[in-house]
């Protein structure tokens, strides 16, 4: 009986080895930012077509805007609004050109650090930079290649002021998705087809109509 017993919890103690040794491949074998940002610096330059809606306190309905995105590594990235009007935002280095109606305004970027730690998120994010993301984000990574997410969380007080996180998703080296949440309630969600640029304006996002954006 004593025999019976000692070989019952000798099974019992390999099987929690076994199970313990199990549950902890996913923790040795995790997803981390190092790995994600060597995935995403393959990609040295990129188009993409955007749909956005902004979720403004107090508006009935989303403000919807749509257009081209591009960048080339290591710094230059420009947003084109296609609509509502058009507009552009280009950033290459330190300088931030807005373009309107035929007028530009050239602006050194590091002149307004919450925009700064906007541009640097989506910047370091395509360029594989996770140096100059830690800088200004504390970030975590869940998922796998296949299908990741990166959570972002300024740690400038100056952004924090006014964004409360981002969170940008995307497939293997494509960034496919970010979402914004803001100091006050207001919310931006933007959806990315990569290698779309060419094809012309995109429609709206599916989901509730929306105004257009001012």
């Amino acid at each position: 009986m004593i025999s019976g017993s000692k070989m019952r919890l000798d099974r019992l103690c390999r099987a929690m080895v076994l199970a313990l040794a199990f549950c902890a491949v996913p923790a040795w074998a995790a997803f981390d930012l190092p790995e994600l940002m060597t995935l995403l610096a393959r990609q040295k330059s990129g188009e993409a077509r955007f749909t956005e809606q902004r979720f403004v306190h107090g508006l009935e309905g989303p403000l919807d805007a749509s257009g081209t995105l591009s960048f080339d590594a290591p710094d230059k990235l420009v947003r084109r609004t296609l609509s509502p009007r058009v507009e552009t935002m280009a950033v290459e280095g330190n300088t931030l050109t807005l373009s309107r109606g035929g007028r530009n305004r050239t602006l050194a970027l590091d002149s307004m650090p919450e925009l700064l730690g906007l541009v640097e998120a989506m910047r370091g994010t395509l360029t594989g930079d996770g140096a100059t993301l830690q800088r200004y984000f504390r970030s975590t990574v869940s998922g796998s290649a296949a299908k990741w997410t990166l959570d972002l969380t300024p740690l400038d007080s100056r952004l924090a002021a006014q964004v409360r996180s981002m969170r940008i998703s995307g497939r293997a080296s494509d960034v496919l998705g970010l979402e914004m949440e803001f100091v006050g309630g207001d919310r931006s969600v933007m959806n990315i087809t990569p290698g779309a640029a060419a094809r012309g304006p995109a429609s709206a996002p599916a989901g509730a109509p929306g105004r257009t954006a001012p």
